[in-house]
């Protein structure tokens, strides 16, 4: 299939007109190969992930993450000169899909309002020029029916790994009752306001810092940066595997660069 026929699909489930202005979604790097057999979705773009994706025989690799939001020479012998060695290498291209993702909450960015069956979805913040109701940062909606605390987190457990989850904000028992939840993949904190706003009993993203926990309005559940983000690309690769039927489509897993400190003997 030709490289820019796979593109128009992407742009299809993430536009770049979704994307944040600062961001840097889209193509990262070309390539003389514009005939792809054999693609891979994974959620960073670290030499590692590209080694595995060589392996695999990968002519195009699509992360989630760009190489880099800010654009600057390969001066240094670091993860990004390595990674652009190795991409140039396998002379394979690099495709980013970051908030145009993010924004697709009718898509795989919704994953958990779909898993949750959420009811009279809305986001949280639109984003200007696009025309889906679902289509902006973040989402709130109603549950079928109230679930209290801890069978909201023994049901999110069962597809992401809570180890390292926090919760912040007003305090609640695990018997709390909670009818409405919002949730943003990845550093969601500019929107902790926009969730109480729109009635949230609870707020689902990752990264919550120190005095946004402490002011916070609402009960927050962080559960880290990676997790939500993960699971959003392994729906993603899904999504691309039914709409790219006849080519091979693999996930490369990521694990979470933030690790549990544990003291010895434990």
């Amino acid at each position: 299939m030709q490289l820019n026929e796979i593109i128009n699909i992407i742009e299809e489930v993430a536009p770049l007109s979704g994307g944040a202005s600062w961001d840097n979604s889209g193509m990262q790097l070309a390539s003389y190969n514009t005939v792809v057999q054999t693609l891979a979705l994974c959620l960073d773009p670290k030499p590692s992930a590209i080694r595995r994706a060589a392996q695999l025989g990968v002519q195009l690799l699509i992360t989630h993450h760009p190489l880099l939001i800010t654009p600057r020479l390969p001066a240094v012998l670091d993860n990004f000169h390595e990674a652009l060695s190795l991409l140039f290498k396998s002379d394979m291209a690099l495709y980013a899909a970051h908030t145009s993702l993010d924004t697709a909450m009718d898509g795989p960015a919704g994953w958990l309002a779909q898993e949750f069956d959420l009811r009279e979805m809305q986001v949280l913040e639109p984003c200007a020029g696009l025309t889906s109701p679902l289509r902006g940062f973040g989402c709130v909606g109603k549950l079928p029916e109230p679930l209290p605390l801890n069978i909201l987190l023994t049901r999110l457990a069962g597809h992401i790994s809570l180890d390292g989850a926090s919760l912040s904000g007003p305090p609640m028992e695990n018997s709390h009752i909670l009818k409405r939840i919002a949730y943003c993949p990845g550093s969601g904190s500019s929107l902790i306001q926009a969730a109480a706003d729109a009635g949230a009993d609870i707020f689902i993203t990752g990264d919550v810092k120190y005095h946004s926990a402490l002011d916070a309005p609402l009960p927050l559940l962080d559960v880290g940066h990676h997790s939500l983000e993960e699971e959003m690309i392994r729906r993603f690769a899904f999504l691309m595997g039914e709409r790219l039927r006849g080519l091979e489509v693999h996930f490369i897993p990521s694990t979470n660069p933030v690790r549990p400190a544990m003291p010895a003997g434990v």
